[in-house]
């Protein structure tokens, strides 16, 4: 992801006088909540502390091994050489590393902390977000993420959370200030150059969200002349640059100081805001999110169908091979049954018709 600064729009209404409902009580706890230990909730929860932007986009994977490797900072060599061996080799980006549960070096660090730090998203619904009566973050990654904790640490709450914006979550692994990434974040070759991940725990694709009112028809030439938003660095943004159908979706100066963050928004969530307040025609994210919003919003809706396939998993720092692979022993029991009652509880009145988890991928290539 590329690192711009976070600015959210002001939540103005379309119209009417319903606010914007849920989706701006999330984002208003998001800006208001200060630093330090969160309100009462589970302990070790720090859904508070979100990254600040960096400077710049972090430089190449290969780059930061060899600045890591220098530093004494990097597992082994080896462990970089294979990783970067997958995202060279990358014909199948969700095969992942065997699971295995042997405890490794950086499963030892982990222990010795003593917590599991995860970045994750509190303005999600239905995924990551703050419940906004008792301020405990909850939603589906959540649940994965305590899962992971509990195997590790013994605990579903040796964890800290800690958010992290859509454009940051590659730059949170780099910089150490995260474990692990649970946050929707999308399985691809461009991405297996600069993080791990686990093997895919959630099929999704890329839709479109528009006023039910819209003459929006989905991901076609309906969207010529018309405002898309979609967020910095996310695979939606990577669509509308291969086919914009016409679509307004790039921001002036962007990536520059100067850029005004109208089309292409650090969070996900200040889509949704400025589709509401008018300021867009349309939103293209993906369609487990896009759900979410829309029951968040009864006056937008879905158009179309979903135009890609594109699988969830969850990230780690390149090199971190023992906590990939114990990630992916986790995944074998949680698809086994928690998956199933998690859907159930978070995803099933929005995302109707989901059989199950998608299977897990591994690499059948030995490592280097």
């Amino acid at each position: 992801m590329d690192d711009r600064g976070t600015r959210r729009g002001r939540p103005r209404r379309r119209g009417g006088a319903d606010a914007l409902g849920a989706a701006c009580l999330l984002a208003a706890a998001s800006a208001l909540v200060p630093p330090g230990p969160g309100p009462a909730g589970p302990p070790g929860t720090d859904p508070a502390r979100a990254l600040p932007a960096a400077a710049g986009q972090a430089a190449s994977a290969g780059e930061t091994a060899v600045r890591e490797i220098a530093a004494g900072q990097a597992t082994t060599a080896g462990q970089i050489a294979t990783a970067g061996q997958a995202a060279e080799d990358c014909a199948d980006p969700e095969a992942s590393l065997p699971p295995s549960a042997a405890d490794g070096p950086t499963i030892a660090e982990i222990k010795a902390r003593g917590k599991l730090v995860v970045g994750v998203d509190q303005n999600s619904y239905r995924w990551g977000y703050r419940d906004p009566v008792k301020g405990t973050l909850e939603g589906f990654d959540i649940d994965l993420a305590r899962a992971i904790a509990a195997d590790v640490l013994g605990s579903p709450d040796a964890v800290i959370f800690r958010a992290v914006p859509t454009n940051q979550r590659v730059a949170a692994l780099e910089g150490r200030k995260v474990d692990l990434v649970v946050r929707t974040m999308t399985i691809n070759c461009a991405r297996a150059r600069q993080v791990a991940f686990s093997t895919a725990y959630f099929e999704t694709g890329q839709q479109v969200l528009a006023a039910k009112d819209s003459p929006i028809t989905g991901y076609d030439a309906s969207l010529a002349g018309k405002r898309v938003c979609s967020a910095e660095g996310s695979t939606a943004y990577e669509a509308l640059e291969r086919e914009s159908y016409g679509a307004v979706h790039r921001d002036e100066h962007d990536g520059t100081p100067r850029d005004p963050d109208r089309y292409t928004v650090p969070n996900q969530l200040d889509c949704l805001v400025r589709l509401q307040a008018g300021e867009v025609d349309a939103v293209v994210t993906d369609s487990a999110l896009a759900a979410g919003q829309a029951a968040q919003d009864p006056t937008v809706e879905l158009k179309g169908a979903p135009f890609t396939t594109e699988y969830y998993g969850v990230a780690a720092r390149l090199g971190h091979d023992d906590l990939v692979r114990r990630v992916n022993h986790v995944l074998v029991a949680y698809r086994a049954g928690p998956w199933t009652r998690a859907y159930e509880k978070w995803l099933k009145a929005d995302l109707p018709g989901i059989s199950g988890p998608p299977a897990p991928k591994y690499r059948t290539k030995p490592s280097p």
